[in-house]
């Protein structure tokens, strides 16, 4: 019997939706920044752990590049769906005052990471990053590269978040004479009354005109955040979005899932639950989104995330070296990450640490001479081991059996035998493909790749855990 040549073979969809079955399996859980995740960090960790844990990483060698995160909280005005830990204040001072101790807590790090200080990853988040003006900007950059040594600009991924309302495309310019090859930015959506709906008066004009800037100026990607799920939103609104997302031809999209939680973020009270669109309608949203963005050529990455095929992102996770971290998805796997600012969240060698939430508590704690961490947790050897998996099934939505009991003394069917049995229902499902060998996520199965990961979730699947704690999560589609 002849071969069917290959160019007749259809391509298997990297994603498939499949609205039974995230109707059946969709529920709260973590996002999975990290494992374990932020909730679990713990006040007993202090500097000291900290200071211990870049001793380790210095006796080790100190091979691994360093990958800097700068928080900078501060917004002109609050957009009602934000969850993030920002402070709304035109009082321009404030920023004066909290760079002085952002810089004093550089110099802090800088000493510590002393000859092993290369960068080759800088991200600036927020909060709003271009609430600075061009000079305090510049200041920053100068001070944090008297302590790092920063690689080339071909070498380095250097972005910053910005918002177009308050970015001209001069600005623009400005950002990447000062370093910056990486730019992302908010959209939501474009239409008139979903933005006023969430407080977010954004021109499509003004994005169009920054996202060209980004492009005349020689930024090397260009990436567009959108959230379906918010008031007003409905199929027709969100495909009129896309047609216009689509046309500007950014390099990545985040499409992210609208979280309605007024009871853990005050800003979403102001939002009336009676315009939200029904769970059928957001799951239609999701739907779309996802055939325009593939039909369009955008590769899914995972999580919320799409990109081109020559994106960065979708080359490092053809090769395997794609990674998770605080702001997502990474080209950078090997790097430590040091971050600085309020809440901030570092992970360097076996540990995580958060620094203070408030100014106030980040300030103090800065004046006397300490670094300013509220908490944080040393991860154990099942720590590792667990992280390890949920960082393979997040970013290659496979994982090799094998090669985890080479590299960890374990069994994987002894060690994970209660795990066996909740793979094997979800495997039931159409979620996943179980052998002696490997795990591996089907197309149906990536867009609850969440579910998947909770089952290694040794913290949430614990008898202590209180099944009531997951309402702080989202749902996990």
């Amino acid at each position: 019997m002849m071969a069917v040549p290959a160019a007749h073979v259809p391509p298997v969809p990297s994603v498939q939706f499949d609205a039974a079955l995230i109707r059946k399996l969709s529920q709260q859980g973590p996002r999975y920044t990290s494992y374990p995740t932020a909730d679990r960090f713990t006040e007993t960790f202090g500097m000291g752990d900290y200071l211990q844990a870049v001793n380790s990483v210095r006796a080790m060698g100190a091979r691994n590049p360093l990958s800097l995160y700068v928080h900078i909280p501060f917004c002109d005005k609050l957009c009602y769906y934000c969850a993030c830990n920002k402070i709304i204040t035109k009082n321009r001072s404030k920023a004066e005052v909290y760079l002085t101790y952002l810089k004093r807590e550089i110099d802090m790090q800088g000493k510590l990471f002393a000859e092993m200080n290369h960068v080759e990853q800088l991200h600036f988040g927020g909060g709003t990053p271009t609430y600075l003006n061009d000079a305090q900007m510049g200041d920053l950059l100068a001070h944090l590269r008297k302590w790092f040594r920063f690689a080339t600009d071909e070498a380095g991924e250097y972005s910053i978040e910005i918002d177009p309302r308050t970015v001209s495309p001069e600005r623009v310019h400005t950002l990447r004479a000062q370093g910056f090859n990486r730019i992302s930015f908010g959209v939501q959506d474009f239409d008139p009354e979903v933005q006023k709906a969430v407080n977010r008066i954004q021109p499509e004009h003004l994005t169009l005109g920054v996202m060209q800037a980004a492009r005349d100026a020689g930024f090397r990607s260009i990436s567009i955040d959108l959230i379906y799920g918010l008031p007003k939103q409905n199929l027709i609104t969100m495909g009129q979005t896309l047609n216009k997302v689509i046309a500007a031809n950014p390099d990545r999209i985040s499409i992210y899932n609208y979280a309605h939680m007024p009871a853990l973020f005050k800003s979403q009270r102001r939002i009336a639950e009676e315009d939200l669109p029904s769970p059928e309608t957001k799951l239609d949203m999701l739907s779309l989104c996802i055939k325009r963005l593939t039909d369009a050529g955008y590769v899914y990455i995972g999580m919320d995330h799409f990109a081109k095929p020559d994106d960065d992102l979708a080359i490092a996770q053809r090769q395997g070296r794609l990674h998770r971290n605080f702001q997502g998805y990474s080209t950078h796997a090997e790097a430590e990450m040091v971050s600085c600012g309020v809440s901030a969240i570092s992970a360097v060698g076996s540990t995580y640490s958060q620094n203070e939430k408030t100014l106030e508590a980040y300030y103090e704690r800065i004046e006397q001479g300490e670094l300013p961490i509220a908490r944080g947790i040393k991860l154990s050897v099942d720590d590792l081991l667990r992280r390890i998996i949920i960082q393979m099934l997040m970013c290659n939505f496979e994982l090799s059996i094998k090669s985890l009991e080479l590299a960890y003394p374990i069994t994987f069917a002894n060690y994970f035998a209660n795990e066996l049995e909740k793979l094997r229902a979800l495997e039931q499902d159409g979620l996943l493909k179980l052998d002696s060998e490997w795990l591996t996520v089907t197309p149906k199965g990536r867009l609850l790749i969440r579910n998947i990961c909770m089952v290694f979730d040794r913290y949430l699947n614990s008898p202590r855990e209180v099944k009531l704690e997951r309402l702080k999560y989202s749902r996990t589609i």
